[in-house]
């Protein structure tokens, strides 16, 4: 059969003659007339013009009806944007050696106080112990299970995998990391998971577990009410926030879904809603009478908070946004602002890119595209660019403690309000350059939080 692909004849043919085919953007004979074009919904796949309005009703990037939980910018932070577009902002390496160094100065300085030296807490965890095991796992599935693997540790360590509770994945992806919780928690009752993602996903893997218990929401965590989830409303469950590789800004934009949006429960929830009680009701009725414990289910609709617990493991710190970043207070309180942020935000990419250009490490940062897109560091990373005011290692320092200043002002927001944050180490650098994971529990909890 003969095809035409723009002006030129193509004749196709295979082992067996001539193969019957047709090829995205082909025109079969007598349809030379007709013209395709771009889905003004989405760039990426074409439409007969002629076809346009008919293709616009069923096309899957239309716009849908918006579900009950959407409140559009409710975690958004600043309802406008200040400071330059990022376009018109001046490169890092069009910066003079003056300017270069008072922003370093003001970097250390800001820094003084921070705890540079985070503490190892590599973990991992029974559940993932027989793929971990596996041989016909690769090497970049052996990366992704190490980091599940710690990421269940952690949880674990915390006191976060039990039963009455609401996982909620931020930046789900293919669920994998609900996935392994699953398993862990095996036959828990009153589970849930509400798997976050704002991107059509293939590959699901939420199809193979409990009937009920998983949900997915396809929306933007800037636009996700997590009080108005019907599960949440009707099961008042404590609500436990995880996510792999959650990239830049969405990860401030989970930390205000969570402990500015839901916690902003109403007064009798605070004080011991249906589900406080109901916890304080089965706990008495566990605790022998006149045991030395009984003085503990007096305080458990006390103690019960609407978010049980923050597991995050972070990334791509280049992609922040100052409007959503939940860090401003702490960079006002030492003498930034927008200007420096978003200077310091690009300067993050140096404490990889050395990495990046000269060791094997690179395939471990290709094979987590499923988490998080790649950025182009060229222009921040070269010596040319920075005209050799700095060695390699020097950058690689810099960049450090920029990602650190940036994670340390969301450390600050948790712990003003009412949760005990900390930054620690939770893999290798041979299995992710991004090795950094945010935990955080409520400060009245009974949770033992040793890092703290």
């Amino acid at each position: 059969m003969r095809l035409f692909c723009g002006t030129e004849e193509t004749l196709l043919q295979d082992g067996a003659g001539t193969r019957k085919a047709f090829l995205w953007g082909t025109r079969r004979p007598g349809e030379n007339n007709r013209k395709r074009i771009q889905c003004p919904l989405d760039s990426k796949h074409t439409v007969y013009e002629d076809q346009l309005q008919k293709h616009l009703r069923k096309c899957n990037s239309r716009e849908k009806p918006k579900p009950v939980y959407f409140a559009r910018d409710i975690n958004a932070g600043l309802k406008e944007a200040t400071g330059l577009p990022e376009e018109k902002q001046v490169p890092i390496f069009a910066l003079s050696k003056e300017e270069l160094e008072d922003l370093i100065r003001k970097l250390r300085k800001a820094s003084n106080d921070i705890k540079s030296v985070l503490k190892d807490q590599t973990c991992s965890h029974q559940a993932l112990q027989e793929a971990l095991n596996d041989p016909k796992n690769g090497d970049a599935a052996f990366k992704h299970l190490k980091q599940q693997a710690s990421i269940l540790g952690n949880m674990e360590r915390l006191n976060l995998l039990g039963p009455r509770r609401c996982f909620v994945e931020f930046g789900a992806g293919r669920g994998k990391l609900s996935h392994w919780v699953d398993i862990a928690l095996q036959d828990a009752k009153d589970v849930h998971f509400l798997l976050v993602e704002r991107a059509t996903t293939r590959f699901k893997v939420d199809g193979k577990h409990r009937k009920n218990g998983f949900e997915r929401l396809q929306v933007d965590i800037q636009h996700l009410c997590l009080n108005k989830v019907p599960v949440l409303v009707k099961e008042k469950l404590p609500a436990v926030g995880i996510g792999k590789h959650v990239c830049g800004s969405a990860t401030d934009l989970a930390l205000r879904c969570l402990v500015e949006t839901y916690a902003n429960l109403s007064d009798d929830d605070r004080r011991g809603g249906p589900e406080a009680k109901r916890l304080k009701i089965e706990r008495t009725s566990r605790i022998p009478t006149n045991s030395p414990s009984e003085t503990c289910s007096d305080s458990v609709a006390e103690n019960w908070s609407p978010v049980a617990g923050i597991v995050i493991a972070l990334c791509c710190h280049h992609r922040c946004d100052w409007k959503h970043y939940v860090g401003r207070e702490f960079f006002t309180t030492v003498g930034l602002g927008v200007t420096e942020f978003n200077y310091f935000k690009r300067m993050t990419s140096w404490a990889t890119c050395g990495m990046r250009e000269r060791s094997p490490l690179t395939s471990t940062i290709e094979t987590e595209s499923e988490e998080h897109e790649p950025h182009d560091r060229s222009v921040e990373c070269s010596s040319d660019s920075l005209q050799g005011l700095l060695t390699t290692e020097e950058r690689k320092q810099i960049g450090r403690l920029c990602k650190l200043l940036l994670d340390h002002g969301r450390i600050e927001y948790l712990q003003q309000r009412g949760y005990d944050a900390v930054l620690q180490y939770y893999t290798d650098l041979d299995v992710s350059l991004e090795n950094v994971l945010l935990t955080a529990v409520p400060h009245q909890s009974s949770l033992s939080h040793s890092d703290s």
